[in-house]
């Protein structure tokens, strides 16, 4: 059984890597945009899924990630190669400065302080010359959607090999620890601190190359658009609804939600707003473990499944 399910993943991912050489031009950018969101949700359900710290400062890292390529590359001339080198250091910079005493705040002490940082950036970076200030940096085209579908897809598969890498590793068990007792893993020996502040880091490295990848793409870049704090609910609307704490349920919910999105935006304009909200009222009420709990257990529980996710909410 094992090895089917490689099998299948062999398959799946091989299918995805041919669609810029076969799809549409308007496939390969609903691709690359699908395939970024899932990289930002597996880098969130790193600190979140794992670790149990809701982070709205996940944003903060995409853009810093993205000025990092843009000032790299607009005002000091320098390869995209390096920009994203760059905005990976200012992304784990900041998770260490700021983590640190952000970190010990909890629930949502804990998210409101790091949805703060979105806007404390904004106001940063639009008094920076160096960031273009209010205006924004533009970056020099390059017109290759199969290079940035496929560095897109190299990306996500690199976050699902470090989350599958989490499950089976030491740290990854001191991060679930975190999760369940915070407490009870400090009696155990586990330096929750240390802890803590590497998980965010490593999940600000990939929202920041997914960042840099994106400002290279768009060739645009001013600060509301690159600290946008939306773009952060949708990448933890789209984690809990695959399932967070689990190896692939963050990228089927990026996949699943970026699609049925792009189809209401497409077709009934006004009904797309309300789309997310509705995802999470859904969610959080008939599958608070996602869809990756639902599709595992549903087989043996059957419609039960909603009913006893029901029960445990009294609702």
């Amino acid at each position: 059984m094992k090895g089917l399910r490689w099998i299948l993943l062999v398959a799946a991912l091989a299918v995805l890597a041919a669609v810029p050489w076969f799809g549409s031009d308007v496939l390969v950018q609903f691709g690359i945009n699908a395939l970024l969101l899932a990289v930002l949700a597996q880098g969130w359900n790193i600190i979140g899924g794992y670790t149990g710290y809701a982070s709205f400062g996940n944003s903060v890292f995409y853009g810093l990630g993205s000025y990092g390529v843009a000032i790299a590359m607009v005002q000091w001339k320098l390869p995209f190669a390096v920009g994203m080198v760059f905005g990976v250091v200012l992304a784990v910079a900041f998770a260490f400065l700021l983590g640190l005493p952000v970190l010990r705040l909890r629930g949502h002490y804990f998210a409101i302080a790091t949805l703060a940082l979105a806007q404390v950036m904004i106001a940063i970076v639009s008094n920076l010359s160096i960031a273009g200030q209010n205006i924004g940096l533009v970056l020099p085209p390059l017109n290759d959607d199969r290079l940035f579908y496929e560095l897109s897809l190299i990306l996500l598969v690199a976050a699902t090999a470090t989350v599958f890498w989490l499950t089976r590793s030491r740290f990854g068990f001191g991060l679930i620890a975190i999760r369940e007792n915070e407490e009870g893993a400090a009696v155990m020996g586990v330096n929750t601190t240390l802890y803590k502040v590497l998980a965010f880091a490593l999940s600000g490295v990939f929202s920041a190359l997914a960042g840099g990848i994106h400002a290279y793409w768009i060739t645009f870049l001013d600060p509301a658009s690159a600290f946008d704090i939306s773009l952060n609910v949708k990448m933890i609307i789209m984690a809990v609804f695959g399932g967070p704490g689990t190896v692939l349920g963050p990228v089927l919910g990026a996949f699943v939600l970026s699609t049925v999105s792009e189809l209401l935006s497409s077709e009934i304009t006004s009904v797309a707003g309300l789309f997310f909200g509705l995802v999470v009222v859904v969610a959080v009420i008939f599958m608070p473990r996602g869809v990756a709990d639902l599709m595992r257990r549903f087989r043996t529980t059957g419609w039960r499944y909603f009913v006893e996710n029901l029960k445990a909410h009294r609702i």
